[in-house]
């Protein structure tokens, strides 16, 4: 039985890019159901993987899995030649702390920045609060890249969980203008490059579903 994989609106769900991302560059087969987070029965169809409601939801015959670090952590361990995580122990355990670090934290910079793939490119300010977050990831990206990141352009060299993990910040810099460091502006421009990033993407810019949470320029709706 193939994988199934439960996830909101391409356009908006930062949490559902995560494992789809990383099942996509990895070449994990899986089929994926979009439900659209305001959808009136979203909850009732959610539950049937996940016990929160909420998505990314994985579904492995009678095993469910739900937020996006335990699925990427359940992929590992099913598939440990896709190499999720870097094979050395130390890269590992790094790789491991900030990826929950991102699942953990930075929420301000989430509610400053919603995830909106089809938003034209134009800067946003950061508020105060938002600009420590900003630092952070800049100066984790570019620590990443100069430790672990000789194997190839991303954060441990080969693309795996952490960057699954942060897909949607690189997302969220993109759209908002955000301005990193040129390590990590490269380190962006590496994600967005993969075949995966132009498949959500495209998919993403069709979406039918307006949600005006999401929409910081609202009432208006900017579109590319």
């Amino acid at each position: 039985m193939a994988l199934l994989l439960l996830i909101g609106n391409k356009n908006y769900s930062s949490w559902s890019l995560r494992p789809w991302i990383a099942m996509k560059v990895a070449g994990i087969a899986f089929a994926e159901q979009v439900i659209s987070l305001d959808a009136g029965d979203f909850q009732e169809r959610v539950r049937k993987i996940s016990a929160t409601g909420k998505v990314p939801a994985l579904a492995d015959g009678e095993t469910q899995v739900w937020e996006s670090l335990a699925i990427l952590e359940y992929l590992a361990e099913k598939f440990p030649k896709a190499a999720l995580w870097p094979a050395e122990q130390g890269a590992r355990a790094h790789a491991r702390a900030i990826a929950a670090e991102m699942h953990a934290g930075f929420t301000p910079l989430r509610r400053h920045y919603p995830m909106n793939v089809k938003r034209p490119v134009k800067r946003r300010a950061p508020t105060d609060e938002v600009v420590p977050h900003i630092g952070r990831i800049d100066a984790m990206w570019k620590d990443c890249r100069s430790r672990f990141g000789q194997g190839g352009p991303f954060l441990f060299g080969a693309f795996g969980a952490a960057d699954a993990m942060y897909a949607p910040v690189v997302s969220r810099f993109h759209t908002y203008g955000v301005e990193v460091s040129p390590v990590s502006r490269a380190y962006m421009e590496a994600v967005m490059g993969l075949p995966a990033w132009a498949e959500w993407y495209a998919a993403a810019v069709q979406e039918p579903w307006v949600l005006p949470s999401d929409e910081v320029d609202w009432p208006a709706v900017l579109e590319v």
